[in-house]
């Protein structure tokens, strides 16, 4: 059992006659990822990397029984598209898109209220990865070994360490879930930790955070209270001064309140072993 994805999920691409979307697909489908289709208006009837192009997301899942589509449209579009997957009734949508402005994903997380059964991963993520299954986002596969470790992040490129790291440390994944930083993320920390909760293959999990807001000090109260698996952390950014932003939209350290150091010690108080710099993790679950 994996969380969120694995070889039967049908993925579609919304924008995938794009430079970004085109060279992904091809990656996707290297790796063994069913996508089973691509959008773009105008584009219908056309074939990119072996699929199928279609106008809309509608027309693609008709055709194509898609319970997955994965968004490359640029920041201008990229609202739209995810409301198009949402009226489409895709059960999960993951949005690569950076920037999206933090009041349309407002309105989009208002509008899926109104649907339950769809899942929204990002905007501004790396997607998801369930090694030796299915590659949805931009997670390099080749760093990936099948296993019992979940992963859950806000940042990409410490993402590929960690998962570097356990690999080369003789240590599995279950499944990558890359949430991304802005403030306003589809999905959050404790939706996550809650399926790796639940999951039967996944034995023990990371937790990879950043300064700003307080996205991991209510995932370290929701561990404290449920979680019964062994879970390990880093937070990145102790260095960032006040009132400087780093990387990502939501990684701020204002009015005093989300520190590392503040993040560090709510996960420590809840039993989560926390780590000083990636490379310690495998150790720390060991």
């Amino acid at each position: 059992m994996t969380i969120l994805a694995d070889k039967h999920t049908k993925v579609i691409v919304q924008g995938i006659t794009g430079r970004e979307g085109r060279f992904q697909t091809r990656l996707m489908v290297d790796y063994g990822t069913q996508v089973v289709g691509g959008v773009r208006a105008g584009k219908g009837g056309e074939w990119v990397e072996g699929v199928p192009v279609f106008d809309t997301v509608s027309l693609a899942v008709e055709a194509t029984g898609a319970n997955c589509s994965i968004i490359y449209v640029p920041g201008v579009g990229a609202t739209d598209a995810m409301y198009e997957a949402i009226d489409a009734n895709v059960p999960l949508i993951v949005c690569i898109t950076d920037p999206v402005p933090v009041m349309d994903m407002m309105k989009i997380k208002e509008y899926l209220k109104q649907k339950p059964e769809i899942r929204l991963i990002g905007p501004n993520c790396p997607g998801l990865l369930t090694p030796g299954q299915a590659k949805i986002g931009i997670i390099p596969g080749y760093v990936a070994t099948p296993g019992n470790v979940g992963i859950v992040s806000k940042s990409g490129t410490l993402t590929y360490e960690v998962i570097n790291a356990l690999t080369e440390a003789g240590m599995g994944q279950s499944t990558c879930v890359g949430i991304g930083g802005d403030p306003v993320p589809g999905t959050n920390f404790i939706e996550v930790l809650e399926m790796f909760e639940n999951d039967p293959q996944t034995e023990k999990v990371v937790l990879i955070g950043e300064i700003g807001g307080r996205a991991e000090i209510d995932a370290a109260e929701w561990i404290k209270r449920h979680m019964t698996k062994p879970v390990a952390s880093f937070i990145a950014g102790r260095s960032a001064p006040p009132g400087t932003r780093m990387g990502h939209a939501g990684a701020i350290v204002e009015g005093g309140e989300g520190s590392a150091e503040d993040k560090m010690n709510a996960l420590r108080a809840a039993g989560v072993r926390v780590a000083d710099n990636p490379e310690e993790i495998p150790g720390l679950l060991k």
